[in-house]
């Protein structure tokens, strides 16, 4: 996706490398995340690439595969799809599927999210690649793909075995891929009860209840891996995504998730600094039609600082020398840092605006000449 090249080509630090910062409350977990999704920084962090069980967690990879096999016309919503014996068997959390009766794929996808029904997952692992363990397969390809270093996937559910594991940094990555690669998907997450077979279940994501930001995202629990939860907060124009694992039951999880949502959005704000299509500098250009490139950006760039230092931030350009046409529209030419009282907070490509064709013979003659001397 373009989204994640554009992210790869970017430096984003943490908010912890730099000075001043408040400190995040206690959260009673073994690993936990706050991740600001338009600037892309870590706001708090603690055991964030130390492996865990996903548990149900692991249906964020099952949603993403079943979300792209809708959108690429593999399945479609209203298609009716047959509950195998083993989908009907699987163990712990379920949608209470009937064998003898067909199912739509939009109700699959409710089941999985919303009542966590492990029963569902199946059935969409078994349509998209024939069984669950082939289906593994490519969870673990996609991982791949996505950037996803830690996490590996053996079952569809996240029914406990010890080769299935993820990270909250991971567990971060992949929320941001749903939310931007699906986002007709997405509003299932905010979904707070589901009825299938005349069972009504209600989503166990407390916080849909009681905070009216929050909007996703996914539960998850066995014994062995506590009570996980991945948190989306959608407020006054941010978008922030918690992770926390481990913790003791479903009130803690919800009570560690909002101590660690609300700090994020009290003690910080992510301005725009520099918007889609902005001309920050230009730059000279050899053996061009012009003399000079508008150098800006491709896509929004936003930074995430306390509250009241954005007019604070400072920038410093560095761009490639020489230039030399033909430069394309979006073409990377440079980066441009951002600091802070003089500690780092990001860094960013900078890209030709407008494109730049090749000039006359004539001028590439006399610009070659030129920089045999630069």
């Amino acid at each position: 996706m373009i989204r994640r090249l554009l992210l790869a080509a970017s430096l984003v630090l943490p908010l912890s490398s730099f000075a001043a910062q408040p400190v995040p409350p206690e959260i009673a977990a073994k690993s936990f995340a706050l991740y600001d999704m338009q600037s892309g920084q870590t706001l708090a962090s603690a055991n964030a690439d130390t492996r865990i069980e996903p548990a149900s967690l692991t249906k964020l990879m099952t949603a993403y595969l079943s979300f792209k096999a809708v959108k690429e016309g593999r399945l479609k919503l209203d298609q009716q799809l047959t509950v195998s014996t083993r989908a009907w068997k699987t163990e712990g959390s379920r949608m209470f599927l009937d064998i003898k009766v067909p199912v739509k794929v939009d109700d699959l996808l409710k089941g999985m999210i919303i009542q966590s029904g492990n029963d569902a997952c199946v059935v969409l692992a078994e349509a998209i690649a024939g069984s669950d363990e082939a289906f593994a397969a490519m969870m673990n390809a996609e991982a791949q793909r996505l950037g996803l270093a830690n996490s590996h996937y053996v079952n569809s559910p996240g029914l406990p075995d010890a080769q299935q594991y993820t990270t909250a940094n991971d567990l971060v990555k992949l929320t941001q891929a749903i939310i931007h690669d699906f986002p007709e998907f997405f509003p299932i997450y905010s979904m707070k009860n589901f009825t299938y077979n005349k069972i009504k279940q209600d989503n166990r994501n407390l916080l849909l209840y009681r905070d009216p930001d929050v909007d996703g995202m996914k539960t998850g629990h066995t014994e062995s891996a506590g009570f996980n939860l991945v948190a989306t907060s959608h407020r006054g124009g941010r978008r922030v995504i918690s992770v926390v694992t481990g913790t003791t039951g479903m009130e803690e999880r919800a009570r560690e998730s909002a101590k660690l949502l609300d700090w994020g959005l009290l003690n910080f704000e992510t301005p725009r600094i520099f918007t889609a299509g902005q001309v920050l500098t230009t730059a000279p250009v050899y053996k061009g039609a012009a003399p000079q490139v508008q150098v800006g950006f491709a896509v929004d760039r936003y930074v995430t600082v306390l509250r009241g230092q954005a007019a604070s931030v400072k920038h410093e350009i560095n761009l490639k020398k020489p230039l030399i046409a033909p430069l394309a529209a979006g073409q990377e030419v440079g980066t441009v840092r951002l600091t802070l009282d003089g500690q780092a907070l990001a860094e960013y490509p900078l890209t030709v605006v407008e494109a730049v064709e090749q000039g006359s013979w004539w001028r590439r003659l006399i610009d070659t000449i030129r920089l045999w001397f630069a």
